[in-house]
């Protein structure tokens, strides 16, 4: 299973997968942003660090092979947080694993403009920076292009987002909800199928 953490920048992606680590067995972080630190790397210098690598077709084409490679040979959940507001991106790399039939469970982090900056703020940076200046443009891409799953953070804790990232995981492979918090038990169990609800 690929457990894809969207939001936009700022908005708790990396605690939170983190924390879900933590939770459910077998699940590791999984950062697609390496596969583009890879290619600046690699790069000649007139091509390193031009702007975002989201834009460089060869990142998504990486980043959609190498999950659905991973996902063909390791029986766990692979989280990756990351954020995608280009639905065409969206498509290139998420998109194509639904298409080849990969267990894909896409969540986008939501939380206010507010929420964002504040967290911005709680590791140095501003609205002034690059993660703040795409605050609106992703926040209007989760309202029209990429709607799918939402998980509302403002005044949650990271261990709070992450379970109920859990639970949903739960319900979706239950087929039903969870009628209440008491009845799920421990995140572990929830993966492991040990717990009814």
């Amino acid at each position: 299973m690929v457990l894809w953490i969207n939001g936009a920048f700022g908005s708790g992606k990396s605690s939170a997968a983190n924390e879900v680590c933590r939770m459910l067995p077998k699940a590791y972080v999984y950062d697609p942003e390496q596969t583009g630190y890879f290619l600046w790397d690699i790069f000649p210098a007139s091509m390193k660090r031009k702007g975002n690598f989201q834009h460089i077709p060869i990142w998504r084409e990486m980043n959609y092979k190498i999950l659905k490679h991973i996902d063909s040979h390791y029986n766990g959940v692979i989280v990756a947080p990351q954020t995608i507001y280009v639905k065409q991106y969206y498509d290139e790399i998420i998109g194509k694993l639904v298409a080849d039939k990969v267990d894909v469970k896409h969540f986008i982090l939501s939380a206010s403009r507010q929420t964002i900056v504040s967290r911005l703020a709680s590791r140095g940076e501003d609205e002034k920076g690059w993660a703040g200046q795409h605050i609106e443009q992703c926040l209007t891409a989760f309202d029209t292009d990429i709607t799918e799953e939402k998980i509302d953070t403002d005044g949650k804790s990271v261990t709070e987002i992450a379970y109920e990232m859990a639970i949903r995981i739960r319900e979706s492979s239950l087929g039903h909800k969870c009628s209440s918090m008491r009845q799920i038990g421990s995140a572990e169990s929830i993966y492991s199928g040990s717990v009814f609800c």
